[in-house]
């Protein structure tokens, strides 16, 4: 240690690394107490970390962690134990502010051993470069306030790769510290997601491939390789190979069963219970629409090249330079290519592997979080590369002393041309951040809805890829709200309407007597009584955000991002909607009718009440006079499902059954999930009697897993209409599913249903 700082104390980069992480340690929890809450945190993260806790305070007895909703049982939940643990020791009443100033630790300290690692490869200056890339990361930065699974588990994996760069460059004589490392971080993965069971892999391939290094190396010199710097990497015996083997398992064991310690479901069973989770992990059955290239589409059914297009349109254009620079000038030595190799693989098989195994993932890249740090690390080290051959180009002798096997940089005599160039990558660097600096500026605290120069920047995205997809922006409606909300001349509460209530009830907590947060829908919000509504714009029909009709007349706030809205407040001053709604379902049919009109009269764009009232004249016989409305609606919000749906209905009533099919096609192209346009097209053609159309509808209903109770009465009602009886219309249905889950390499399931059918 002495040694490193004699010769280290003169060099600018080494105080330039120390004052940007110090600083960096201090800015980021300043920004998070800014942070929203995310739409996992309090009603999933929060009361999962509380029955945790729970748990371990009644000795196991109150075992509600263990079948908590969504199957949280299967993640494990340190971050969210350790935060509540806090809480409660501390008696914080704001729990999220505590939840997001951790949560910015982690961040940092992600950002901190981005640096670290590229300090060994490249040096300080590389360390510096890489930090500054994953700071002004805007991405990165939003989700370090409050996400409390990407980022942790993002942390433990780069920590745990640190570790390993440390392990071999140290290796046979490992310091105890790398241990610890290694161990802590793979246990804290673990203790996020079973997903770091990938740090194994890792782990082996990083010990192949340096077995391999070493045993394709001639020997000089006995042990140390000629011809190398700081970076040398050792020959070894047979007797170091079962050393490195002993010790890998070792590191490795102590990190998977200290990384159950806080997860109660895991210590049940500790071999069986992780692999279940690893397993239901695997195969992710919880599908979302997602906006993306300007359609909606279903998490489970998004093109291949999802995770890495919203990676290369969402990351600073300088990161993606880097990494080329990365590969020009990061592998032209041989001990170079080892590490390049290993930075490569941990960022490029994740996303390779979510390609691969068509993997449901959502919300932009963030389940693909964990291979960002190590593409900076890339970034930075390329960066570095490049002014290194412009200093050996401009002759720049930047004086290297030989110290020992760590790749440190050290003292460097500064020349006027080693200044300039320093001085120039600097300016050139931040240049290349200029638009993520803006961004960032600009937009806190929802840095991360951002989008780089090849997607057009946030205005180009905006209606073609998701927003604010996590919800940050609830908190700032909802304090708008407290803040300019109307006492109600009753004195009743003001309801806040929004289909996020866990986060909108955070935020009214403390003024319960005079608000009331209830769950309303997007398309259904005239059927319900509220105040105030509070929506973010995600699930919202894109053509309807692009439109002229975006953000509704009565829309009194928005929360946005470079001028486009992510978030909407809208007050009622009328509720005659509500009132018909709650007419038409009571059978005054006549009421409805005036109040539906009335409404229309206050705001012709109000969507429920062209929707109900085209249902009201499709239910009393009047085609036409629903068509007149529920027309007026689509011309608003042309693939509203429900709309398409009764105007579908609508064309039947008038005896235009080729029309009603062509909008239930149009419904099944916007929507594939959308059961009712297959029940009402199986309708028609039953009535039409063409029986293979009707059945090709079937197959679409199998072929997106909506077998279930309806489908089976309609699917034996079909087969009686051809003769054909019950048992023989089950096997035809085992048959079809059969065959439907072997088309999608779903051979266990294809093999079960095979064998209802009787093997046939």
């Amino acid at each position: 240690m002495k040694e490193f700082w004699t010769n280290n104390k003169k060099n600018a980069w080494f105080w330039a690394f120390i004052i940007v992480a110090a600083a960096l340690l201090f800015i980021m929890p300043l920004l998070s107490l800014d942070a929203g809450n995310t739409g996992d945190e309090d009603g999933f993260q929060i009361p999962q970390g509380q029955n945790v806790v729970n748990y371990y305070k009644t000795h196991g007895e109150d075992t509600t962690c263990l079948n908590f909703k969504d199957n949280l049982q299967y993640y494990g939940s340190s971050f969210d134990v350790i935060t509540e643990y806090i809480n409660q020791t501390f008696h914080i009443k704001d729990i999220n502010i505590s939840r997001h100033i951790c949560n910015s630790l982690l961040g940092w300290l992600a950002i901190l051993v981005v640096g670290l690692i590229a300090y060994q490869f490249g040096g300080f200056r590389a360390g510096v470069i890489a930090m500054i890339l994953l700071f002004l990361s805007p991405r990165f930065l939003g989700h370090s306030f409050n996400n409390p699974k990407d980022l942790p588990f993002a942390t433990a994996v780069i920590s745990a790769i640190f570790g390993m760069v440390l392990f071999f460059k140290q290796f046979p004589k490992v310091k105890w510290y790398t241990y610890l490392i290694l161990i802590l971080s793979i246990a804290f993965s673990i203790s996020v997601r079973i997903g770091g069971l990938i740090l194994f892999g890792y782990f082996g391939l990083l010990g192949l491939i340096y077995l391999i290094f070493q045993f394709s190396s001639k020997k000089k010199n006995g042990t140390k390789l000629q011809g190398k710097d700081a970076a040398s990497l050792y020959q070894i015996s047979v007797k170091d190979v079962f050393k490195l083997l002993v010790m890998g398992i070792v590191i490795c064991v102590v990190g998977y069963f200290a990384g159950l310690v806080l997860w109660p479901f895991a210590l049940q069973a500790p071999i069986k219970n992780p692999m279940e989770a690893f397993k239901l992990m695997s195969s992710f059955d919880i599908s979302l629409r997602q906006l993306f290239e300007g359609t909606l589409q279903w998490s489970d059914r998004l093109p291949w090249y999802y995770t890495p297009k919203y990676i290369l349109i969402s990351i600073p254009i300088a990161v993606i330079i880097g990494i080329i620079l990365f590969f020009i000038f990061c592998w032209r030595k041989k001990e170079e290519r080892f590490w390049a190799f290993f930075i490569f693989f941990t960022f490029f098989f994740p996303v390779f592997w979510i390609v691969y195994t068509h993997a449901n993932v959502y919300g932009g890249w963030r389940h693909a979080m964990f291979a960002y740090p190590p593409m900076v690390v890339a970034a930075g080290w390329g960066f570095d590369g490049l002014v290194r051959w412009a200093e050996s180009k401009l002759g720049i002798n930047n004086e290297k002393l030989k110290m020992d096997n760590d790749c440190r940089d050290v003292p460097w005599r500064v020349s006027t041309k080693g200044v300039i160039v320093n001085v120039a990558s600097v300016v050139i660097l931040l240049a290349l951040l200029i638009g993520p600096i803006r961004h960032i500026i600009a937009n806190h605290p929802y840095e991360y809805v951002y989008f780089n120069e090849l997607a057009g920047g946030s205005k180009k995205a905006f209606g073609n890829y998701e927003m604010d997809y996590y919800y940050h922006s609830t908190r700032e409606a909802t304090e708008w709200i407290l803040a300019n909300a109307e006492p109600k001349t009753d004195g009743s509460k003001v309801r806040v309407g929004t289909w996020h209530t866990a986060s909108v009830s955070y935020f009214l907590r403390n003024d319960t007597a005079r608000f009331q947060p209830v769950f309303i829908r997007w398309y259904e919000k005239e059927n319900s009584d509220w105040d105030y509504a509070v929506f973010t714009i995600t699930g919202i029909n894109p053509e309807y955000l692009r439109s002229s009709h975006f953000p509704p007349k009565n829309t009194v706030k928005t929360i946005e991002v470079d001028g486009k809205p992510i978030c909407i407040v809208l007050k009622r001053e009328d509720k005659s909607d509500y009132q018909a709604f709650k007419y038409k379902n009571e059978g005054r049919l006549d009421s409805a009718f005036i109040l539906y009109q009335q409404a229309l009269q206050r705001d012709p764009d109000n969507l429920g009440a062209l929707l109900n009232l085209g249902e009201l004249y499709v239910r009393t016989n009047r085609p036409d006079s629903a068509l007149h409305f529920l027309n007026r609606y689509t011309e608003i919000d042309p693939y509203a499902e429900v709309a398409n749906y009764m105007t579908a209905y609508a064309y039947i009533y008038k005896g235009d059954n080729d029309k009603a099919l062509d909008i239930t096609r149009k419904i099944q192209k916007h929507n594939i999930k959308y059961t009712g346009a297959y029940y009402l097209a199986i309708q028609i053609y039953m009535q039409k009697r063409d029986f293979v159309a009707a059945n090709k509808e079937f197959m679409k209903l199998i072929d997106i897993d909506r077998v279930d109770d309806q489908f089976v009465q309609v699917w034996l009602q079909f087969n009686q209409m051809q003769n054909i009886d019950a048992q023989h219309a089950y096997i035809k249905l085992y048959k079809a599913m059969a065959k439907s889950f072997e088309k999608r390499g779903k051979k266990k399931e294809a093999e079960q249903y095979r064998k209802l059918a009787g093997g046939r």
